[in-house]
């Protein structure tokens, strides 16, 4: 027991400690946000000045709910294990929306988290952005676009495996984190793209959302919620080269959405002929839209 007049040990405080975490929506969290923890609440816990980050995590590890796990990298040499903590029955999600201190949740994950699908997938989507901004070309050309799109969808081998689930590591241009929030899923609070955010990024990565019917899909599920004002301003703010808008027109009416909902979209032009998704076989064409699609669809 501490004497009289000084400040008590970690184990004294163990109950204000463990009550604290278990308060807090979030459940995992870096070295650095344990460290800086223990910064603002020293005094309020009475701790000495000469607790260490070290020694608080030793602690939190020791005597609490805490418990360090390693996200493994899949099939990569030059990428380290990532180590992250966990409190108590955090979710994978909680832990895959800190492998990158500035990530978040995206494509088929938000997918799941705003209630657009069924299923549960074992792939989990983290997005981080580029710390440079993207330069967009003067102009398209129509050969430009088909060769691009005759080729497969780029995807990540930024893979990493936790606890069964595997993570996807996506890089993406720099938006300054646009249309990004939190939602509270599972009592836990998770960093993720917004709804209209995640139907634009998933008509551009259709491959992470399970595919261009799986996005219909989601689509379908989004109608009675979705902002059209808020989805128009975030794709113009992105300012992609490409003109997913028409892709996204024609997801929308497929859907069922009214002509008043999608019109809106035709007026960014309709310069091009375009694609539902990469390297489609076996395709139609929809003149309305000027896009190919898999036939069937």
């Amino acid at each position: 027991m501490a004497q009289r007049g000084r400040p008590p040990r970690l184990p004294a405080a163990q109950k204000e400690i463990a009550a604290y975490f278990g308060s807090l929506s979030r459940k995992a969290f870096t070295y650095n946000e344990l460290e800086n923890i223990l910064w603002s609440k020293q005094d309020e816990w009475r701790l000495p000045a000469s607790t260490t980050g070290g020694k608080f995590v030793r602690f939190l590890l020791e005597a609490t709910s805490m418990r360090e796990v390693s996200i493994t990298p899949v099939g990569q040499t030059e990428i380290r294990t990532v180590t992250r903590y966990a409190w108590a029955n955090a979710t994978p999600y909680a832990v895959a929306a800190i492998l990158e201190p500035k990530g978040y949740l995206s494509h088929g994950t938000a997918v799941l988290l705003h209630g657009l699908s069924d299923q549960l997938p074992h792939t989990i989507c983290v997005s981080r952005e580029k710390s440079t901004q993207y330069y967009k070309p003067d102009a398209l050309e129509q050969e430009a676009i088909d060769e691009a799109f005759r080729k497969p969808e780029r995807l990540s081998n930024a893979l990493f495996a936790y606890d069964n689930f595997q993570f996807v590591l996506l890089q993406g241009k720099s938006t300054g984190r646009l249309e990004v929030g939190t939602i509270d899923w599972n009592q836990e609070r998770l960093p993720v793209t917004k709804l209209e955010r995640t139907l634009i990024d998933i008509t551009i990565r259709p491959a992470y959302a399970g595919g261009v019917y799986q996005v219909l899909e989601a689509y379908r599920r989004a109608q009675p919620n979705i902002s059209m004002g808020t989805l128009l301003a975030t794709l113009k703010k992105l300012e992609y080269t490409y003109p997913y808008h028409q892709a996204i027109g024609f997801y929308m009416q497929r859907a069922g959405y009214t002509p008043q909902q999608y019109e809106r979209l035709k007026s960014m032009g309709l310069n091009y002929d375009f694609y539902l998704a990469h390297d489609l076989r076996d395709l139609a064409y929809y003149p309305e839209w000027r896009l190919h699609y898999p036939k069937g669809f």
